[in-house]
């Protein structure tokens, strides 16, 4: 199956939800106009990133009847949709969350597992950090939504593909830092890195949403991309600038990636579960 794919790259406006929507709502438009299947939005994309004391204001609950969500699940009858927002839930909880919309259903929820709280980042102190790594179906074959942070740890990723994911979506709200290497800050050529080698690894599809930007002083790199099950780059957004960048790909080089490399196949996750118990003391 090929499929087209879109990447959001978009500036949200910080605790604008109404605002930020009227984007989203653009974007799927000009997507759908594209003949876009599955258009992909950064972390946070309906809200923006640093929320702190905003987020009572901008946070919605991952429900068909919340109005921001139905007017997100309106606009995935055109199309498929990962869009990112703060969630709350019934006692008050508040995460980084991102769903997947198709055909005017919720069709999966993640709750970002790792929440940095170091250097620059401070989410620990305004988020609750979710407790699951789940794969999921889609009309176009079995995928898992990670944030950020989530993807720099190992084991998200890995449990994912074993799970099933074929397509790990990735969405951030990434910050420049570093100096520049040939023509690339170092956290671009980090993350760049990481998609890459995940990708080639696990033998999936690796797409990559970044947002683009300035808040509160800080300045969000953007160059989302997508690289396919041998890591080779497909398509890359241009950094520092919003855009809609789209590519096709091909899901049955998935199969043709994991033939020739059978790395899935041989995999042992028992043996992964036997030693991790031994190390955590666990009988």
């Amino acid at each position: 199956m090929k499929i087209t794919v879109g990447l959001a790259q978009i500036s949200p406006k910080l605790a604008d939800v109404r605002s930020n929507c009227e984007v989203h709502m653009l974007f799927a438009d000009r997507a759908a106009r594209e003949k876009v299947d599955l258009l992909v939005f950064p972390e946070l994309s309906l809200t923006g990133y640093m929320l702190q004391d905003a987020m009572a204001l901008a946070a919605h609950k991952a429900v068909p009847s919340d109005p921001l969500m139905n007017s997100m699940l309106e606009a995935s009858q055109r199309l498929d949709l990962v869009v990112g927002f703060a969630e709350v839930d019934e006692r008050g909880r508040y995460f980084t969350s991102g769903a997947y919309l198709s055909r005017g259903q919720i069709m999966h929820v993640h709750r970002k597992v790792y929440l940095p709280t170091y250097g620059m980042f401070d989410e620990g102190r305004f988020f609750d950090a979710g407790d699951s790594i789940r794969a999921f179906d889609t009309r176009f074959g079995r995928m898992s939504i990670l944030i950020c942070e989530d993807f720099w740890h190992l084991s998200p990723p890995y449990l994912a593909w074993i799970d099933g994911a074929d397509v790990l979506l990735l969405t951030s709200s990434s910050p420049g830092r570093g100096l520049n290497d040939e023509d690339r800050l170092a956290s671009a050529r980090f993350v760049e890195t990481i998609n890459k080698s995940y990708a080639a690894i696990f033998g999936n599809y690796v797409i990559h949403s970044n947002r683009v930007g300035f808040e509160d002083g800080q300045n969000f790199w953007g160059g989302s991309t997508i690289f396919n099950p041998d890591g080779d780059l497909v398509v890359q957004a241009p950094y520092f600038e919003e855009a809609l960048t789209v590519a096709e790909i091909d899901l049955a080089q998935i199969r043709r990636s994991r033939a020739r490399t059978p790395l899935l196949r041989d995999e042992r996750p028992e043996l992964t579960l036997r030693e991790l118990r031994r190390i955590t003391g666990e009988k």
